[in-house]
């Protein structure tokens, strides 16, 4: 005959603890988690286009701050060049954004199955 399982749920083996430890040290994550992503709201890009002919400033949560463009660049003749200009100066700003959020919330999530 074999012998039956001897791990049950029943027995008292501390696993309570581990679980508690585990949950708080979910709560901790989420608090640090929480406070680097409040920080990168607060964080300033700039994104510039035609040799810094365009700057766009957003903050981290993807918010214009500001645009600032070169008198030189502004052709009435050539209003779509302005626009494409402003156009990759966002894009420019908008993956610093990413880039930086990636770096910092990447270790959070490394190894997560999504």
């Amino acid at each position: 005959m074999s012998k039956g399982f001897r791990g049950g749920f029943g027995q008292k083996s501390g696993g309570g603890n581990n679980m508690q430890k585990m949950m708080q040290q979910a709560q901790q994550l989420q608090r640090e988690m929480q406070k680097e992503q409040e920080a990168l709201a607060e964080t300033e890009f700039e994104g510039t286009s035609g040799g810094g002919m365009v700057k766009v400033v957003m903050n981290g949560s993807h918010k214009l701050t500001s645009i600032e463009i070169k008198p030189e660049v502004v052709d009435p003749d050539d209003v779509e060049m302005l626009e494409d200009l402003i156009a990759a100066a966002f894009n420019d700003c908008s993956a610093k954004i990413e880039a930086a959020n990636e770096e910092k919330m990447g270790k959070y999530t490394q190894g997560l199955p999504f």
